[in-house]
């Protein structure tokens, strides 16, 4: 009974905020991330009043939910994506992906040995800021982009398409991490080589099924006599490619995007497409999104403001400066225009699912433990982030709105 009663008090809250946001001249977006941060420091201040919601960001079948919000936001982000306008924007997201990633990483890398006390994980713990600063919230981007009517647009594509290569270049940092924290050691080229083998055989399998199984089964779909049965067919593709994913050692985002990508107009007939995108934005934007954006806000913990301001606010400077400089200015290298290249810069600049993935892997290796006794950069080091990751989230929809204002 209390997971009914946590969501209803959520959808209640993050729909109130957002409609609000919206009658302000805000993405739905902004609204729902506020409403989270608001209802963690009430239960935070208040958490004998409010017993059901206290401890929620723990909660397994909450996280399950928030799971399922992410993986909604990328199959619907997917679904209304052109594969066509994707490709096109190919060339020009590579590059913007590479300084998006390049640049924020070495800030981050460089930032950290500066403000890092000295101890045996501190290469780790480097590693670890530099990735969370690199990577770009597809999600967040994909909603943003989807509220003010530019998911389709150059700028849209292109933001899309490179926050993707960002996701799968963070994976391969995380990786790096993950065998540092295990062993001790950077992984041999031997170690690399597999894993970027296993992204490879993924995006071709991926490719393989989208261009050749889809639309087979797309000639069949319009017969089917069971209901929904459309509906069933997409879920269960998003589902087996998110398995394929995660089975080769990536996050299902990118298993659910693809799946919606390849599962789009040319595979189906414009009737059942139109049916399948009502079905799956209404599920999407009116129960999992705002319930997962709202997770995201209240993950936040405000003594890390108190206890190392300077660390924080230097933080969301440095991870803000990288991202809008490397990646607008790789756009700009690319030929986008300087109001282009800006907006592109900001739309990369929000940051959420992935990051808070790789900060709860962080954590439960154990790389905020020293030195000892833990100094308490390191102690809030994840609060920090989780800090980072908000504020430049909910720099993003109004940020990028702006930028395009006009466009």
């Amino acid at each position: 009974m209390s997971i009914i009663y946590i969501l209803l008090v959520l959808l209640i809250v993050t729909r109130t905020f957002g409609e609000i946001s919206e009658r302000l001249g805000q993405p739905a977006l902004l609204g729902e991330l506020v409403s989270g941060i608001c209802l963690g420091i009430l239960v935070h201040h208040y958490d004998q009043q409010f017993p059901v919601l206290s401890g929620l960001t723990e909660n397994e079948v909450f996280t399950a939910i928030t799971d399922l919000g992410i993986f909604f936001l990328m199959l619907l982000g997917g679904i209304e994506l052109n594969p066509v306008k994707l490709l096109k924007a190919s060339k020009t997201s590579l590059i913007v992906a590479t300084g998006g990633m390049v640049i924020p990483f070495a800030l981050g890398m460089g930032f950290a040995y500066l403000a890092l006390p000295p101890s045996d994980l501190r290469t780790a713990q480097a590693l670890f800021l530099g990735t969370v600063m690199a990577v770009t919230a597809v999600p967040v981007s994909i909603k943003s982009l989807m509220d003010i009517g530019k998911l389709e647009t150059k700028v849209g594509q292109t933001i899309i398409s490179a926050a993707v290569i960002d996701d799968t270049l963070s994976l391969i940092l995380l990786a790096v991490l993950t065998g540092f924290v295990q062993t001790g050691t950077i992984p041999d080229g031997t170690a690399l080589a597999l894993l970027f083998g296993k992204i490879a055989l993924f995006f071709l399998i991926a490719s393989a099924l989208g261009h050749y199984l889809f639309p087979a089964i797309g000639k069949y779909l319009d017969k089917s006599k069971a209901d929904e049965f459309e509906f069933s067919m997409l879920l269960i593709a998003a589902l087996s490619y998110a398995m394929l994913a995660e089975f080769l050692g990536m996050h299902f985002i990118l298993g659910a995007f693809l799946a919606g990508l390849f599962f789009r107009r040319r595979t189906i007939t414009p009737k059942i497409y139109r049916d399948i995108l009502a079905k799956t934005k209404g599920l999407t934007t009116g129960f999992l999104a705002p319930v997962f954006f709202a997770s995201i806000g209240m993950h936040l913990d405000m003594k890390a403001m108190q206890v190392v301001p300077g660390f924080v606010i230097a933080m969301i400077a440095i991870a803000t400066v990288g991202k809008v400089l490397g990646a607008g200015a790789s756009a700009r290298v690319a030929g986008m225009s300087p109001r282009e290249s800006l907006a592109i810069g900001v739309g990369m600049n929000a940051r959420g699912a992935v990051e808070l993935i790789i900060a709860d892997i962080a954590l439960r290796a154990g790389i905020f433990t020293m030195p000892e006794p833990v100094h308490p950069i390191i102690q809030y080091m994840f609060s920090s982030v989780v800090i980072m990751a908000i504020a430049t989230t909910l720099m993003t929809p109004p940020a990028l709105k702006l930028a395009l204002h006009k466009h």
